[in-house]
């Protein structure tokens, strides 16, 4: 009941969304896709992260073991509607020729996977820990490259839920990443169990360097390694990851 206290951050941001065609111009990025998967019909994934009180009516936030599988199906559900949207019909042949050669060479290892950066520049992954971001990139075969503006997110600011992701965003913009015509796919988990996901294009070449202006020049450091972990490694105990996947 207390992993409220030990998994979240305090922050936030706000952002304007219209659908008013005048304000194209002012525009920073448009949402050209948006899926939504929510698997509160099962008991079990609604049960497995969720805010309630204990015997004693105190509030607090529970996390189960059955999480990571219920993160898993609800990724898996999601992108079963998110690629053909996203992907060029080129990439979506290719995983499906090659998914039958492996098929009829059982015996051959070499694995066949898509390749999502057919359909996106740029990962917006939430940076929720990382267990999260370590098991979405190794579900899309992602580089430490794409995974690094959610690592530099989690460790500068830590956990702050669904405002995360926007600190992950104005690190690729303080880092001059972001240029026209560049799509970012968002990676989002959240309770209930849901799992959105989405794709931003964006609209103008980016470099504003917003609350990142004190700390983008150190940034990635040297070392991520947590001069407190000698002490507190036990946060990383598998029961405490937040989301773990398997490729």
């Amino acid at each position: 009941m207390m992993l409220s206290n030990c998994l979240f951050r305090s922050g936030g941001c706000s952002m304007l969304f219209t659908n008013n065609r005048c304000l194209k111009q002012r525009a920073i990025l448009q949402l050209k896709h948006l899926v939504r998967t929510h698997l509160g019909a099962d008991d079990e994934a609604y049960q497995c992260c969720i805010q309630l009180e204990d015997d004693k009516g105190y509030q607090g936030f529970r996390l189960t073991k059955k999480l990571t599988k219920a993160a898993s199906k609800a990724l898996k559900l999601n992108l079963k509607v998110l690629v053909p949207k996203i992907l060029p019909m080129r990439e979506l042949l290719r995983f499906f020729i090659s998914n039958n050669l492996r098929n009829k060479k059982r015996h051959n290892k070499t694995s066949f996977g898509l390749n999502f950066k057919t359909g996106a520049e740029h990962f917006c992954i939430h940076p929720g820990g990382r267990a999260v971001i370590d098991g979405v990139g190794m579900s899309l075969g992602l580089s430490e490259e794409d995974l690094e503006p959610s690592r530099m997110a989690l460790h500068r600011f830590g956990n702050t839920s669904a405002g995360g992701f926007w600190y992950v965003l104005g690190y690729m913009e303080a880092k001059k990443r972001l240029k026209r015509g560049d799509r970012i796919l968002m990676m989002s988990f959240g309770a209930g169990f849901k799992c959105n996901n989405c794709l931003w294009e964006v609209m103008k070449n980016l470099d504003d360097v917003n609350v990142w202006k004190d700390c983008i020049d150190q940034y990635p450091p040297k070392s991520l390694v947590n001069p407190f972990m000698e002490k507190y490694s036990w946060i990383n105990d598998d029961y405490l990851g937040f989301v773990r996947f398997q490729r």
